[in-house]
């Protein structure tokens, strides 16, 4: 059976959602909903379209100038156990994984299951934007996210060094 994911979108070609040229997945749903959000039409569950991982991974494999994939939302973590398999799959296509979350890394590490599974899309991120868009803190300069009080965390130093590296931009 090919696990299904809720999406509200895809670019096929980003500069702008992380390092390289990426595709993009947006997550439909998002607890969040924060003040300002960029992406307010991801904000309903009940939105968006169903697609198979294997759709997703068939753009993948007909775009040979990917560097890699970014989701974002609505909020990924809603989708946890789907964007983890995507991400693990997509990683053995050689893709680098982006993922954004208006939850910050602790609390993902703190309420992370193997229910949930919140440690599973953690473990197959490279780059991790965490936090919620502060439109109070919004700043249009910053590289690959909207508002200062988010982080964009190297999870692979993060995991080796244990404790969190930011990625230098």
């Amino acid at each position: 059976m090919n696990t299904t994911i809720r999406i509200a979108g895809i670019v096929d070609e980003s500069i702008v959602d992380g390092p390289g040229i990426r595709l993009v997945v947006f997550a439909q749903g998002c607890p969040h909903r924060c003040k300002g959000c960029h992406n307010p039409q991801t904000h309903p569950f009940e939105g968006g379209r169903l697609v198979t991982l294997d759709d997703i991974l068939d753009i993948v494999k007909k775009n040979p100038l990917l560097d890699g994939v970014t989701f974002s939302g609505g909020e990924p973590f809603a989708q946890a156990k789907a964007f983890a398999l995507l991400g693990q799959r997509l990683k053995d296509l050689g893709m680098n994984i982006m993922t954004y979350t208006g939850y910050t890394y602790e609390y993902l590490l703190k309420e992370g299951s193997s229910t949930n599974g919140w440690k599973e899309l953690l473990d197959v991120s490279d780059i991790l934007v965490d936090g919620k868009f502060d439109i109070e803190k919004k700043n249009l300069l910053l590289p690959f996210r909207g508002s200062e009080n988010q982080r964009i965390i190297d999870m692979n130093k993060t995991r080796e060094q244990q404790k969190i590296v930011l990625l230098p931009l």
